[in-house]
């Protein structure tokens, strides 16, 4: 064993036990965080116009402070990308993480110097509490990779602008530098595909432990890393054992990442976003992520089925109940204040808190009232790809409201390296799935509202050309897993020739 791996051991220990402490103590630590936001903030215009001195409770905060999204909280955003100081949060921000909205345009979340650190803190805790589970601490000797953005960065009024991988690749720590990749001019490389091909000349021959990233966009690292190697990923790097994911679902990838592979490998998810790092995968047999309660996010939950009513009910989270579907709304060290992520969150433990991500407020379809969320489609598709061993690139849903013929159905986009001729027995199977898990869809089905969904198989590159088309290809982005449209389906159909 390497001194390195032995100190990581050794911290790990030390950081699980603290991570104990407050998971044991939930009520008690989120009131704590927001008592200190609201004192913190109170001097601020955010704080004045919301009158947070008065504030003792969490009811006295909901009934002051509305929920906002970006677009509701933007004039107060303006103020701060402006230079003003003391707007949402003392001072002004250390950066702004610069992310694109599909409503927003560019929206400009602020990072200040009590919140920047928590990113950094929770990633590191990811790694060590799984150290302190499994004992596997030999990765910290060899080369590990973080697929990000770019970390050059602009300026905004004196504040510096960028991607929020991009912006912690400047925290990297000092004992990590030498093991990291890949370089720092490689990672500067603003074109997706030319920076994927500079990566593997990087890494081909490197000892490469830990890997991490977006799925789809390792995925398409690892299929460079064949094309370039004629081998397997797991014997170009025999020591790769851990993958480190976060953004999206890794079911649907397993299994193609397993065939990429050679084998498995153990992963760690991560629930990280521009506007705080919420949750981490602290166990390899508990399902969920662990909520950080401790890192200066006071959360807030509403149940879905209620959140476009007037009023809806804010839950703190020792209110909440195991597998509903809510709508997580955070107030953070960064000013983001009674702010609707868009992501909705199920529990999936009570002592401690674990959450999976269930989808995007704005992510469903209901055409026809069947209120079908992510987590549905892809538990489904996880079912079939176990069932029938497809191994899936990608793959998204919409509603065919007007088909040429028959009943309107749900029209499932699949991306695969190979399908069978008939997806009849597939589409049933997956169709099944459905039924069972959403009584809505079941009922529409039964009554012959809709029909038995449709599979549309997409030629390989289909996503990475969609995605490309709109400037959105590698980094953070990812496709909606569902749509209550048809705007994404149509133009990958009209991709196929």
């Amino acid at each position: 064993m390497s001194l390195k791996s032995f100190a990581a051991k050794i911290l790990a220990k030390r950081v699980k036990r603290g991570i104990e402490r407050w998971a044991n103590a939930p009520k008690q630590t989120q009131l704590a965080v927001l008592q200190n936001l609201v004192q913190t903030a109170k001097d601020t215009r955010f704080g004045k116009d919301h009158n947070f001195v008065a504030i003792q409770t969490p009811e006295e905060f909901a009934a002051r402070v509305p929920i906002r999204d970006y677009e509701a909280l933007r004039p107060y955003v303006d103020e701060v990308v402006a230079g003003k100081p003391d707007i949402l949060w003392p001072g002004k921000p250390l950066y702004f993480a610069k992310t694109s909205g599909t409503t927003s345009g560019a929206k400009y979340i602020p990072l200040t110097k009590q919140s920047m650190p928590e990113h950094i803190k929770a990633a590191r805790n990811a790694i060590l509490s799984y150290i302190a589970e499994t004992g596997n601490a030999d990765f910290v000797d060899g080369k590990m990779i973080f697929l990000q953005g770019s970390p050059e960065m602009d300026e905004k009024n004196g504040i510096k602008t960028g991607r929020l991988s991009g912006i912690v690749a400047h925290y990297v720590p000092s004992y990590l530098q030498k093991n990291r990749m890949p370089s720092w001019q490689t990672n500067c490389i603003e074109d997706w595909e030319t920076k994927v091909d500079a990566i593997v000349e990087e890494t081909i021959r490197e000892d490469m432990r830990v890997i991490s990233g977006i799925p789809s966009w390792v995925q398409m690292y690892f299929e460079r890393l064949i094309e370039q190697g004629a081998k397997p990923v797991g014997e170009l790097f025999p020591n790769f054992n851990l993958f480190i994911y976060g953004g999206v679902n890794f079911a649907p990838y397993k299994a193609r990442f397993e065939q990429l592979i050679g084998r498995s490998v153990p992963s760690i998810e991560l629930f990280p976003a521009s506007e705080g790092f919420f949750a981490f995968q602290d166990s390899q047999s508990e399902k969920g992520m662990l909520l950080l309660l401790d890192a200066g996010i006071y959360y807030e939950f509403v149940k879905a089925e209620e959140f476009f009513e007037d009023n809806p009910k804010r839950l703190p989270v020792w209110e909440v109940e195991l597998g509903v579907n809510y709508v997580m709304l955070i107030s953070t060290t960064a000013g983001m204040w009674g702010y609707n992520l868009g992501d909705t969150v199920q529990f999936t433990s009570l002592a401690p808190y674990r959450v999976i991500v269930s989808g995007r407020i704005k992510h469903f379809i209901s055409a026809f009232g069947e209120h079908v969320i992510g987590k549905e489609v892809e538990q489904a598709m996880k079912s079939a790809i176990d069932k029938f061993g497809l191994q899936i690139n990608e793959f998204t849903v919409a509603p065919q409201i007007t088909p040429e013929s028959g009943l309107p159905y749900h029209e499932w986009l699949v991306e695969t390296e190979s399908l069978p001729d008939d997806l009849s027995e597939i589409a049933a199977w997956i169709d099944r799935e459905m039924q069972a898990q959403n009584t809505y869809y079941l009922d529409l089905i039964k009554g012959s509202i809709l029909r038995t969904l449709v599979i549309s198989p997409l030629k390989p590159g289909s996503f990475k050309a969609h995605m490309k088309s709109k400037g959105k290809l590698g980094g953070q982005n990812k496709i909606p897993r569902l749509s209550n449209d048809r705007k994404i389906a149509d133009a990958l159909l009209s991709l196929q020739g």
